[in-house]
């Protein structure tokens, strides 16, 4: 017995593989397109920014002592920075010095370290109100140097503000300060009577004119032939007579 093959219906390729679709009516594209408004970016909102605090910058100053108290001061202050809470701004105060050498009357010599300001320390400090105080408060100092501001009266003393030293002043104080070249320091003064002790003008003896303690040298007016005669002499020739 025979079985009948029934073919499947044709379908056509073209409708099956086109999709179907439905046009959209006016209102549902309307729909589905963003409103104009919504388009529109919201304002920002911009936020001040926030103050920079200005970056406090310590300085070095010229502090005028009384006379000789220049270690007493640097060592009272080192103490009241920390005892009034200021040593955080108090940063370094110096007394620049360089090395020296004193002759004596004997004509012999003596190492010693010579100020290169004498009558001033040197603070490296932040300048406000507080430290202000600390330093002018200090026992034996005079004041700040500075440029005096106007006076109330004729008679009234100005008060003095503070003029920070310059990079050139503060390294020009330093260079001399580190040079190893010492500075003489004699005894000894236009007037003074001297006996010279050696060299060709052993025995004489004559009166200072001129004092070069940079140059380690002296004139003087020795009595030759009966004559004054103007004579250079080194330090270590002569002795300071009495």
């Amino acid at each position: 017995m025979s079985r009948s093959v029934v073919d499947p219906p044709l379908v056509d390729p073209v409708s099956f593989l086109s999709p179907v679709s439905e046009s959209l009516t006016d209102s549902q594209i309307e729909a589905t397109e963003p409103a104009a408004e919504e388009l529109e970016l919201a304002p920002q909102v911009l936020e001040a920014p926030a103050p920079v605090e200005k970056m406090q910058v310590a300085r070095w100053y010229a502090v005028q002592v009384a006379s000789s108290c220049e270690k007493k001061v640097k060592a009272t202050l080192e103490q009241r920075a920390v005892t009034l809470g200021v040593d955080n701004r108090i940063l370094e105060i110096e007394i620049p010095q360089t090395p020296g050498m004193k002759v004596k009357k004997d004509g012999s010599r003596q190492s010693t370290e010579e100020k290169v300001f004498p009558g001033y320390v040197l603070v490296r400090m932040v300048l406000d109100e507080d430290t202000m105080m600390a330093v002018r408060s200090t026992p034996n100092v005079i004041n700040f140097v500075g440029a005096e501001e106007r006076r109330a009266t004729a008679k009234a003393r100005g008060h003095i503000k503070p003029r920070p030293l310059s990079r050139t002043e503060v390294d020009r104080i330093f260079k001399r300060a580190a040079e190893k070249k010492a500075v003489v320091k004699v005894d000894l003064a236009e007037g003074d009577q001297i006996l010279v002790t050696a060299g060709p003008f052993k025995d004489f003896q004559g009166e200072v004119i001129e004092v070069s303690g940079e140059r380690n040298k002296l004139k003087a007016l020795l009595s030759i032939f009966g004559r004054e005669t103007p004579v250079e002499l080194e330090f270590s020739q002569i002795s300071k007579q009495s």
